[in-house]
């Protein structure tokens, strides 16, 4: 009897910082990746908040707390829309951006309160560190890192070119 198991995902990390416009814009080439790939590629967000930033720790952190209640990515790219907007107002926005999606603002206000998701951040930031990452967004895929923060030119053909290799090596 053959196992057909299919083959793990290539994992795409994505370093990111939820008050940087340059991650708004990395978006766009999440997108094309997730429809290109599909199941074979799964795509996770690293936080990696910048001291530049007053608010972007709040805002792993809140995250981080829409993720336990079933909605990461929704809040998280409701927050890039309006990265201007987090800026200027902090961490009502958070609540706010919580209460548009449905979820426990309570839970969400308690849990920028309690910091009970500081250490994912904290975890995070320091494997960023310990990588070479300098600025958002950046790209990790196999052994390979690709800087965004300077230009999201071409990157999105590197790292299919890069997942491309890592699922056919895969068989």
């Amino acid at each position: 009897m053959s196992d057909s198991t299919p083959a793990a995902p290539v994992v795409l990390d994505v370093w990111c910082e939820l008050q940087c416009p340059d991650c708004h814009q990395a978006l766009t080439d999440v997108h094309a990746l997730r429809a290109k790939y599909g199941d074979r590629l799964d795509v996770r967000l690293r936080h990696f908040p910048l001291e530049k930033h007053k608010h972007a720790y709040a805002a792993a952190q809140a995250a981080e707390e829409a993720a336990d209640q079933g909605k990461g990515w929704p809040y998280i790219e409701a927050v890039l829309a309006r990265t201007g907007d987090l800026a200027r107002t902090g961490e009502p926005l958070l609540v706010e951006v919580a209460r548009e999606l449905g979820l426990d603002t309570e839970e969400m206000d308690t849990a920028l309160i309690d910091g009970r998701h500081m250490l994912i951040v904290d975890a995070d930031q320091a494997e960023g560190k310990a990588i070479g990452v300098t600025g958002t967004p950046t790209y990790v895929i196999g052994d390979e890192r690709l800087d965004g923060g300077k230009s999201q030119d071409g990157l999105r053909e590197r790292i299919e070119e890069i997942a491309d290799r890592l699922l056919a090596e895969r068989g």
